[in-house]
């Protein structure tokens, strides 16, 4: 099963939703932030996520949820969000942290939550340490993408991400990717028809690169 697919799978199956059948497609779509967080020595200690779904998929999470018309509490809506990040755990939370080739490993997430807004659009935050604090003295580098590109995680264009108690003199980077040209259009383009992943890793393609580095 898709690695993202898992993951909605899972949330519907906790709301009480039947889990998408294994040779669908559908499309998800995040609008996301995250900011760092820096530990008293200067070193980055985690990232805080913060995602908002789209509209079906936030209907599908308030289903039954709620009052007189108004969008669910976050109480109600807490097993949801402990659901979504132990889903999440096995599959890195999407997220690749790196210096140069190193790669890092993380965590288990914490202060995880999930919030309706007016529109009943659902936010999933949770902050994901490092399992050791990082320095950022050489480029700290982070992307937040599903591989298989069932979903679509776009960071926001207005501050998509923040850095919280950096060192002086830390600068923040945000590289988005380049429009797909060629071949990788015309796979991309054909997924939309075939209901069938565009590739391996295709989602890296399309995956914004935030760098941090610190003197």
């Amino acid at each position: 099963m898709n690695l993202f697919k898992a993951f909605v799978a899972a949330g519907l199956a906790a709301i009480g939703l039947c889990p998408l059948s294994a040779n669908a497609h559908p499309h998800v779509w995040v609008a996301a932030r995250a900011q760092i967080l820096f530990a008293p020595d200067g070193k980055i200690a985690a990232i805080r996520h913060s995602w908002t779904f789209d509209e079906m998929y936030s209907a599908f999470a308030a289903q039954g949820l709620g009052k007189d018309g108004k969008p669910p509490t976050k109480e109600e809506l807490a097993p949801l969000a402990k659901t979504n990040v132990e889903s999440l755990a096995e599959f890195q939370y999407f997220t690749l942290a790196k210096t140069g080739p190193k790669a890092y490993e993380f965590g288990e997430p914490r202060d995880y939550e999930l919030e309706a807004d007016d529109k009943k659009l659902v936010t999933l935050r949770f902050t994901l340490p490092l399992k050791e604090p990082v320095s950022a003295k050489k480029p700290f580098t982070f992307m937040v993408y599903d591989p298989s590109y069932f979903v679509d995680i776009e960071l926001e264009k207005a501050d998509p991400v923040t850095l919280k108690d950096a060192p002086s003199g830390c600068s923040l980077t945000v590289l988005r990717p380049d429009p797909l040209v060629g071949g990788d259009k015309a796979k991309l383009d054909e997924s939309f028809f075939t209901g069938l992943a565009p590739g391996a890793n295709f989602g890296v393609k399309l995956a914004t690169r935030t760098i941090v580095a610190c003197p």
